[in-house]
């Protein structure tokens, strides 16, 4: 492992600082809404800045608006702008998740037509896969797409999608439609790219107990797309989506909140049970080290990711593990923390609140983000089978068509 830029990445370094510095934005541009909504105007100015710049997905190629870099400048650049007050990003999942799918597998004119729009921007896309009796198998979806009866080739596609990241203010997303009922669960679905402000797509925001609604139940009646809006062979959506979510597990791999040394700063002006400040309990100094251990683990877990990258290898699936270290520390850690609190863990007001309120953001975030991008128990298979080489879940419905399994229909 490498912790140091080579001679190549620290110029590169160097030129993000002298960019960030004239063009960054000086001052928080206000309140974001914690899923990419809010400070909207703010937001699209600075990604089309970005844009104009080549900095707004480096890794993609010239031809598409990027600089052809590779992904250790990309994480250089994310690094250095991190260090500014730059505005949400509600184009993450499109520029991270939907339009590279559309790269991929979308023909010439549909990728002229929405990858620039979409690095500028002036365009947002959504994932439609989850669905509410699906839980976290993408493929066993229900929503349907069956050909129009009128011979224009047209799909009609009904069905309900359900925690959708930023739907209620997206412009097109990717949707994962069952197209063959009469085949194996993953063998039967297709991918559409489709316009979420078509008349009978119904965006419904879910509100949370943190009283914020980045999460939406997207319903769809007798929605018509094109043949031409199949993103991936007819029947191959389980493949072409893999590719999404790959891209989905990797956006959402880390956690973010109030961590150790936040927790450890909060310990020392809280009075603990003998009178003492809380940070003389020896139990709570032992949940203290072990956050800070699983932080540094994961600190050099991502280090390595960054040196693969830089010497332009492909991470493995260990990277799997990151969500599910984050997300169980900053569960544990908000919860530790709102009870050494005490009276005071009852106040969720920013203005108030120890820390703005940040221990409730992790308590109420944290549920959330262990199933988001994989739930634990579908990372811990992944690294189980991918990376300990352990032999796979029996799967007895491997060969029975999607219709005859107890849940289809």
């Amino acid at each position: 492992m490498d912790f140091n830029d080579t001679p190549e990445e620290a110029a590169y370094r160097a030129q993000v600082r002298d960019w960030l510095e004239a063009n960054a934005p000086k001052q928080s541009a206000g309140v974001d809404d914690g899923e990419g909504g809010g400070t909207m105007a703010a937001s699209r100015a600075w990604q089309a800045k970005k844009a104009d710049a080549g900095y707004a997905q480096i890794t993609w190629p010239k031809e598409w608006g990027g600089q052809g870099g590779t992904p250790i400048q990309q994480v250089i650049f994310s690094q250095e702008e991190a260090k500014h007050p730059i505005p949400g990003n509600p184009f993450q999942i499109g520029l991270g998740m939907c339009v590279p799918t559309v790269m991929t597998f979308a023909d010439e004119e549909t990728k002229k037509r929405f990858v620039g729009p979409a690095l500028r921007g002036e365009e947002i896309w959504c994932q439609l896969f989850s669905e509410p009796s699906g839980g976290s198998d993408v493929a066993a979806a229900r929503t349907k797409a069956v050909r129009a009866d009128d011979g224009s080739g047209d799909w009609i596609i009904s069905g309900q999608k359900v925690w959708t990241t930023g739907a209620q203010f997206s412009d097109f997303g990717i949707v994962v439609c069952r197209t063959d009922s009469d085949a194996p669960k993953h063998k039967g679905l297709t991918m559409f790219w489709l316009d979420m402000h078509d008349p009978g797509v119904e965006v419904k925001p879910i509100h949370q107990m943190s009283g914020g609604s980045g999460f939406n139940e997207v319903f769809f009646t007798d929605v018509r797309v094109k043949n031409s809006q199949m993103v991936g062979p007819l029947n191959e959506g389980w493949k072409v989506s893999l590719v999404t979510l790959m891209n989905e597990r990797l956006a959402v791999g880390g956690a973010s909140g109030a961590g150790w040394s936040e927790f450890m700063e909060a310990a020392r002006g809280v009075q603990g049970y003998d009178g003492q400040a809380a940070i003389k309990d020896h139990a709570l100094r032992e949940k203290l080290a072990d956050w800070y251990v699983q932080a540094e683990g994961l600190k050099h877990t991502r280090n390595r990711t960054m040196t693969a990258l830089s010497r332009g290898q492909t991470p493995g699936p260990e990277s799997s593990i990151g969500k599910i270290v984050s997300a169980l520390q900053m569960q544990d850690l908000g919860n530790t923390a709102v009870e050494m609190l005490d009276q005071f863990g009852i106040i969720d007001d920013p203005e108030l609140a120890p820390l703005h309120a940040a221990f409730h953001t992790s308590v109420m975030f944290a549920p959330g983000l262990r199933i988001a991008g994989g739930t634990d128990e579908i990372l811990k298979n992944i690294i189980a089978e991918r990376v300990l080489g352990l032999p796979g879940d029996i799967r007895v419905d491997k060969d029975v068509a999607f219709k005859d399994m107890p849940t289809g229909r």
